[in-house]
């Protein structure tokens, strides 16, 4: 179902494409969780913080993607807003071919990196074997989610962000059981996770496909505009690029903390794992409103009004303050109970809940900080800014290393585990003065051109 978002009462039309994303998103990190969730009762504790060790690298390599992949349907949101079909059929058909090539590109690149990259993170020796078998099937996989990302990007675009909802939760619900039949059944351990993950994923990218194919006309390119263009190449490049990176360099500074987290041995990190799952759980709330908001500045841009994208902002904060406070509440009283989910029945979880217990008792703290990356940095980039939200992953990557540093050079776990708190604190506050420069650009030009 197709959504302008450029006229009418602005707190409602943001909740309601919010709702859809969110509930998607929670699902989409239920993929990763089940993996956890069965493989640490099933295979076992070593085998859960393998999957876990992991983490970083997935973000890393599928952070690039998406964040490229969404860069692509920038562009599409800007001409749905200004009502241009042709243009939004173009963008689709050079962002597909785009996809195509990237995914080659990744998935050789990824794959052959590797060994260099979990040896780079001090992957516990006990646990290499099993992490590397996971990691490389998910490179190996990594089409099926390039196009799924493709696929929910351009129906978000165009402001259905129910149909991909529709989508991932099928897919999730196949993902588990694929889980227990490749673990339990054919007995793959964490080889089985890994295929089950890139199997529900490239299911859910067919379903998009078809549903787009079938429903969303506007989305559909003429045989004539399957082609590479020079201009929707080099503005698809140049927003999805930077936003890739800024993934990239976010990933880097996790791969950095979680290096230090390795180093307190294989308990620590199944503790920190379980813990940093149930967390990423709850910021889901903080993505969505990003993504939400980088369709709602994109189509609202497309129509020249920035005082709508103003208020939006407003309204976006308004609720994410009141998100946070819920979702630190949650952490705080259900972290305990959480946790013991992850790991095989009779494991002595009273050693692992201090190591999770830590890191959830700072990391609930700064959700709000988290929420004002995400909406204003998906905002300057709905509004066609890419170095200033790129300069927000910098300050992630400078306050992750610093901390990271610091937890090791004191062998220190509570600092190491502070290690996102913090990038979240000094990137939020850049992102906040970024957005206010962005906006006042913006109204200088646009009072320049009445």
């Amino acid at each position: 179902m197709q959504k302008e978002m450029t006229r009418g009462p602005i707190l409602p039309q943001i909740l309601q494409f919010l709702f859809p994303l969110f509930v998607g998103n929670v699902f989409q990190q239920l993929y990763n969780m089940a993996d956890m969730i069965i493989v640490g009762r099933y295979v076992g504790a070593g085998a859960l913080a393998a999957v876990g060790s992991t983490g970083t690298l997935m973000f890393l390599v599928l952070g690039f993607a998406l964040g490229i992949t969404a860069g692509f349907g920038i562009l599409t949101s800007q001409r749905f807003g200004a009502r241009d079909k042709a243009g939004v059929q173009r963008s689709v058909a050079n962002g597909t071919l785009l996809a195509v090539l990237l995914s080659i590109v990744m998935t050789v690149l990824s794959t052959v990196a590797v060994p260099w990259l979990l040896s780079l993170m001090n992957t516990p020796e006990d646990i290499l074997g099993d992490a590397r078998t996971y990691i490389t099937i998910i490179f190996q996989g990594l089409f099926a989610n390039i196009f799924y990302n493709m696929g929910s990007v351009f129906l978000r675009a165009v402001g259905d962000s129910r149909a991909p909802l529709f989508f991932l939760v099928f897919s999730a619900c196949l993902n588990v059981g694929l889980d227990l039949l490749c673990i339990l059944y054919f007995q793959m351990g964490v080889a089985g996770a890994a295929v089950a993950t890139v199997v529900s994923q490239a299911i859910s990218a067919l379903l998009c496909a078809v549903y787009i194919l079938r429903a969303v006309h506007i989305l559909v390119p003429e045989k004539q505009q399957w082609k590479l263009y020079r201009y929707e190449t080099r503005e698809q490049l140049r927003m999805g690029l930077p936003m890739a990176l800024q993934f990239s360099i976010t990933a880097s500074g996790v791969m950095i903390a979680q290096a230090a987290v390795n180093l307190f041995g294989s308990l620590a990190v199944a503790a920190y794992t379980a813990a940093s799952k149930v967390s990423m759980l709850l910021t889901q709330g903080c993505l969505s409103m990003g993504q939400t908001m980088a369709t709602y500045a994109g189509q609202n841009f497309g129509k020249a009004d920035v005082g709508r994208i103003r208020e939006g902002v407003k309204k976006a904060l308004q609720v994410m303050a009141g998100y946070s406070l819920l979702a630190a509440i949650v952490l705080h009283y259900l972290l305990p109970f959480l946790v013991q989910f992850f790991f095989p029945e009779g494991t002595a979880t009273a050693e692992l809940v201090p190591w999770a217990r830590t890191y959830g008792d700072i990391a609930m703290w700064f959700y709000l900080p988290l929420s004002m990356i995400f909406i204003f940095r998906n905002v300057m980039q709905g509004v066609g800014y890419a170095l200033a939200p790129t300069l927000c992953g910098v300050f992630e990557l400078g306050a992750r290393g610093l901390t990271a540093l610091a937890g090791m050079e004191t062998h220190s776990y509570a600092i190491s585990v502070a290690c996102d708190p913090m990038a979240w604190l000094v990137a939020g506050i850049f992102a906040l003065f970024a957005y206010r420069w962005v906006m006042g650009n913006l109204e200088k030009k646009q009072g320049k051109m009445v």
